[in-house]
């Protein structure tokens, strides 16, 4: 992940996971979230099951700030992002996502919160999720 020409986060193996954070987001969201993304089994056994968390496969955590994943466009054409949390909320709950999984033990890179960041992703197999702490955790 870069920020114009400087590179500002990057993994070999692990899990990329881009962080929305809403209005309504508590810090134990955030905690939440946190302990369920690492303690995910989607990493395979050698049968090919998903049976591996991160931890298990010495696996690390990109962490890239996501308001966009609250863009609502039923209105219209041009997205809203009312539900996204204003950036001083967001900040402080990205940053304690980070926190806790490098508590854990986890490497963890971030971009920079509030930058234009690029993100270049080589997703290695068929998992992508949504998860969230408003249903589904």
């Amino acid at each position: 992940m870069s920020v114009g020409d400087e590179v500002v986060g990057s993994i070999a193996r692990g899990l990329c996971v881009l962080l929305g954070v809403g209005r309504g987001d508590t810090p134990a969201d955030a905690d939440v979230l946190c302990r369920k993304v690492t303690a995910l089994r989607v990493f395979e056994d050698d049968a090919g099951r998903f049976a591996h968390s991160l931890a298990d496969v010495r696996g690390a955590l990109l962490v890239v700030s996501q308001f966009t994943l609250y863009g609502d466009v039923r209105g219209g054409r041009r997205p809203s992002f009312t539900e996204a949390a204003p950036a001083e909320q967001a900040e402080t709950l990205y940053e304690r996502f980070v926190e806790r999984a490098r508590a854990d033990g986890l490497p963890v890179a971030t971009g920079r919160f509030r930058a234009h960041m690029a993100l270049a992703l080589v997703n290695d197999g068929p998992v992508t999720l949504v998860l969230d702490t408003a249903g589904n955790v």
